[in-house]
C-alpha cells in the first residue's frame, strides 16, 4: 500500500511540475513554438495536436526507455542492495536539477537528450516538411530539448518498479505542460519575467520534493536489503 501511495504522489507530483512549470516552458520554448506554427503557416486543430503529441510521445518513450535502463542497471548486479543505490543516486540527481531551476545549485544543467546545434538544424527543416507532417517532427525536436524539469522527470523514471509507470511518469509530466505549450503562441510575451520566475520556482519545489522521497525511499530500501544481505 505503501508503494502504492509513493507511485500516486510521484504521478502527481510530475504533472504539477509541469503544469507550474508553465513560465519556465513559455520563457525556454515559447518563442520555438511561436516561430514554428508561423512558419508553418497552420490552421485547423491538427497541426496543433500533432506538434503536442509527437512532443508527450516523446517523453513517453523517454520515460520507458529511462525507466527499462534503471531495470537493467538493478538486474546486472546485486540486485536489492543496486536499486537502493540507483534510488539514491537519482534522487540525489532530481535534487540537484530542482536545484538548478531555482538558480541556486552548484553544478549547472548543461545535458540533453541529443545536441542542441543538432536540434535547432532539424527543427529548421522540420518546418518545410508541411502543416501536420512538419508539426510532428517540430514537436518530436522539441521534446527531445535540454531542459532540467525534463531531465529531472527522466531521472525519476529510472527508478520506477516498471517500464510502463516510467513511461505514465512521463506521461503526467507531459500532460502538466500541455496547456502552456498549447497556448504558447498566445501566451508568450503577456507573462512578465517577475511571474515566470515565480511559477519556476513553485516547479522547481516539486522536483526536489521528487527527489527528497526517491533518495528517502532509496535509502530505506538499501538499509532493509543492507540487514538481510549482511
Amino acid at each position: 500500500m505503501e508503494n502504492g501511495h509513493i507511485v500516486e504522489f510521484s504521478f502527481w507530483a510530475a504533472f504539477m511540475v509541469g503544469l507550474l512549470g508553465s513560465g519556465h516552458c513559455i520563457g525556454m520554448c515559447g518563442g520555438l513554438v511561436s516561430g514554428c506554427f508561423m512558419k508553418l503557416r497552420a490552421s485547423g486543430p491538427w497541426p496543433y495536436a500533432a506538434y503536442h503529441a509527437a512532443r508527450i510521445g516523446i517523453y513517453a518513450l523517454v520515460g520507458l526507455v529511462a525507466a527499462l535502463l534503471g531495470t537493467v542497471l538493478v538486474a546486472s548486479g546485486m540486485t536489492g542492495l543496486a536499486q537502493g543505490v540507483l534510488q539514491i543516486i537519482a534522487g540525489a540527481i532530481v535534487i540537484l536539477l530542482g536545484l538548478d531551476l531555482l538558480g541556486i545549485s552548484p553544478i549547472r544543467n548543461v545535458y540533453g537528450f541529443a545536441p542542441v546545434a543538432w536540434l535547432r538544424r532539424q527543427f529548421v527543416t522540420a518546418t518545410q516538411k508541411g502543416p501536420v507532417l512538419g508539426a510532428a517532427i517540430s514537436g518530436a525536436i522539441n521534446g527531445l530539448m535540454p531542459c532540467s524539469m525534463t531531465m529531472a522527470m527522466a531521472v525519476k523514471a529510472t527508478t520506477s518498479p516498471a517500464p510502463a509507470e516510467g513511461m505514465l511518469l512521463m506521461l503526467a509530466f507531459g500532460a502538466g505542460t500541455l496547456p502552456s505549450m498549447l497556448f504558447a503562441s498566445v501566451l508568450f510575451g503577456k507573462l512578465g519575467p517577475r511571474l515566470r520566475g515565480g511559477l519556476q520556482k513553485f516547479a522547481a519545489l516539486f522536483v526536489i520534493a521528487l527527489g527528497v522521497s526517491t533518495l528517502w525511499q532509496g535509502l530505506r530500501f538499501y538499509l532493509v536489503m543492507y540487514r538481510l544481505v549482511i
